[in-house]
């Protein structure tokens, strides 16, 4: 079954109000509606005049938040030779890892760990892999759970940015590390940080089509929270993810994955490329 998606349309006001610092009042008086209909819209009351009325002042793309409340749209399911998603549960939500691997020469990269490694693991083994490196998008909990079992207490390599150092990992810093390669798969870093510290997208080629791990940075029609800073989380995104080729498979630490061509033309926090 498809994954549904990460956020709802409320939760994209509320991560905008709060990463601009707008309480219900002050986008309000902006957008020339009630208090309370701007908090109607925060619990997912839908309106699409007050969110036509918000959606400029919160700098998104009303006609597709609108379409988010609607229901209107999700991303086309993506099926690419060599890519694997991992979706466990963690706790009242569920995280996502993923497995990269070259068919000639059976090596095999992860993303992540998601909140259980065991299907992953289960996968390489069923399917003749050899996992050969391990990278870390950011060491929020749910995706850094089962570093231990994944990386065989440390026989497999794990490397994540040293902004986020973390124990069974080997810390990089970018700027000296360009890339990696791994049978046929090159991995090359870019920084993707304000939800995160040091949040990191993971660049690979060597596949039918660029792939992009991009942990929290990005959702299908959404983002991660801005929780360091909201400001060089949009700004991040849009310097190291939006000018990928189209048709870079996006695979994000929660729900299904996109393109970047579908998050140009659905996700509602970047109004510019609609």
């Amino acid at each position: 079954m498809p994954l549904p998606l990460e956020d709802l349309f409320n939760d994209v006001v509320a991560k905008s109000m709060r990463g601009l610092g707008l309480t219900d009042a002050a986008l309000a008086e902006k957008a020339g509606v009630s208090a309370e209909a701007v908090a109607a819209a925060k619990s997912g009351t839908v309106d699409s005049a007050v969110l036509a009325k918000i959606a400029p002042h919160l700098q998104l793309h009303g006609p597709s938040l609108i379409t988010m409340a609607g229901n209107g749209w999700r991303p086309a399911e993506v099926r690419l030779p060599g890519l694997a998603q991992f979706n466990t549960a963690y706790h009242d939500m569920t995280v996502n890892a993923y497995l990269v691997w070259d068919d000639k020469t059976r090596n095999a990269v992860a993303f992540d760990t998601g909140a259980d490694a065991q299907p992953m693991l289960d996968f390489i083994r069923q399917h003749g892999l050899n996992l050969s490196l391990i990278f870390i998008t950011h060491t929020h909990p749910d995706h850094i759970l089962d570093l231990v079992k994944l990386s065989g207490d440390g026989a497999v390599t794990a490397f994540v940015n040293e902004k986020e150092s973390c124990a069974g990992a080997r810390t990089f810093a970018l700027g000296e590390t360009d890339s990696w390669e791994s049978g046929g798969i090159q991995i090359a870093p870019r920084s993707t940080w304000g939800h995160s510290k040091g949040g990191i997208t993971y660049v690979v080629t060597g596949l039918a089509q660029p792939v992009a791990v991009v942990g929290d940075a990005l959702f299908a029609s959404s983002m991660g929270g801005g929780m360091v800073s909201y400001a060089d989380a949009l700004a991040t995104n849009r310097k190291e993810i939006f000018t990928l080729p189209d048709n870079t498979v996006i695979c994000p630490g929660h729900g299904p994955l996109t393109t970047v061509g579908e998050e140009k033309a659905h996700n509602p926090f970047y109004p510019e490329y609609k």
